[in-house]
């Protein structure tokens, strides 16, 4: 089943014209919606009456487009939004993804996270073929993350309800043909998290994301292995992925700090110099 077209306006041709003065789609190079050939049709999006906020993917691609800003006239944002609606109806995937963004955080537009479920369905029903490693492609990945954690929470006051296979479907296709990190770790923390726990499956996603840098992934990667979870423990190797996690992480760790503070203070003289033997290893380039 498709989605119903989004319940943005139609611009006149006074949107039109900002919108060609703005050249917000045209200098992004990207084309009108593809086809879909894979079948990972997202369920419709019904009346935009929901309210709850879920966490909404991390990846903020360069596509060029600005939310209006808040210092600029009112007349000037409503034509910069008018344009940005009017090249999401054209099938312009940065303009989806943009406005899709801006409903999610509620950034310069009332947050309405169904706006946002059904702009974010756009793009994954007409761009699942994108060839990986391109710059759109990642605008997608995103989406479908952005999907899959909405169907993990589901949408109050809507047809939206928690779908734990739905949300599963959309990180796995996303951490699949994509490689995307984001959806690796997600994938992670439902195998992880899942009645049963498959903690093997989780680990080897926490190692896919984790090796492309995704913060979250290496320090949840390092917690396993410490620990023993389940699998081998791996003291040394457990304390370099959450030495790199916090690292990773900065000024954001304070949620980090304690696994790490526990690790650190539990692992043998042994254990941590062979972690900074990893973690050189690493740096060197030696990711394996």
């Amino acid at each position: 089943m498709r989605i119903r077209k989004s319940a943005a306006g139609v611009a006149t041709s006074g949107a039109i014209a900002a919108l060609v003065g703005l050249g917000v789609a045209w200098s992004l190079g990207f084309a009108p919606a593809a086809g879909n050939r894979h079948g990972l049709l997202i369920e419709p999006a019904f009346a935009f009456d929901g309210s709850a906020t879920p966490a909404t993917a991390a990846l903020t691609p360069e596509d060029g487009l600005r939310a209006p800003g808040a210092s600029a006239a009112s007349s000037e944002k409503t034509k910069e939004f008018t344009a940005l609606q009017y090249a999401a109806d054209q099938g312009y995937t940065a303009a989806q993804w943009k406005l899709g963004r801006m409903y999610a955080d509620g950034n310069g537009v009332a947050q309405d996270d169904l706006r946002a479920f059904d702009y974010f369905s756009q793009i994954a029903n007409a761009h699942a073929d994108e060839p990986p490693g391109t710059a759109q492609a990642r605008i997608v990945a995103n989406a479908f993350v952005a999907l899959g954690r909405y169907y993990l929470t589901g949408i109050a006051n809507s047809a939206v309800k928690p779908d734990a296979p739905r949300a599963q479907q959309m990180f796995a296709y996303a951490a699949s043909y994509f490689g995307d990190a984001d959806a690796q770790y997600e994938l992670g923390r439902l195998y992880l998290n899942g009645s049963p726990s498959d903690v093997h499956e989780a680990a080897r996603w926490f190692l896919k994301a984790a090796t492309q840098g995704q913060c979250r992934a290496q320090v949840a990667l390092g917690d396993i292995l410490f620990r023993g979870q389940d699998v081998p423990r791996q003291a040394a190797r457990g304390l370099m992925w959450l030495t790199l996690g916090r690292d990773c992480a900065g000024n954001d760790g304070a949620w980090v700090k304690p696994l790490y503070d526990n690790a650190f203070r539990r692992a043998s003289d042994d254990e941590r110099a062979m972690a900074l033997v990893y973690l050189k290893e690493w740096i060197n380039g030696r990711h394996d």
